[in-house]
């Protein structure tokens, strides 16, 4: 893993087969800290978005416990 840095933070950069993806988590972390992180995982949009890219990058995406999870998506208890 590398590290690159953005406006003073460093955000951790991984390689996989010849492809670069960022760490989307050090990049929120640091606009509002970790109370952020955990209120953008929380977002449907968020979801839907992570969702997406589940299906299409991983082939043990388990679909059923990703709908029992997105169905809580905006809910107090969530």
């Amino acid at each position: 893993m590398a590290k690159i840095k953005v406006q003073d933070t460093e955000v951790t950069v991984t390689s996989i087969n010849g492809e670069d993806y960022i760490c989307l988590t050090d990049m929120i972390r640091a606009k509002d800290g970790d109370f952020f992180v955990t209120d953008w995982l929380r977002n449907r949009n968020t979801l839907e978005f992570i969702g997406i890219w589940e299906k299409v990058y991983n082939p043990s995406f388990n679909y059923g416990e990703f709908a029992t999870i997105k169905s809580q998506a905006g809910l107090n208890r969530f």
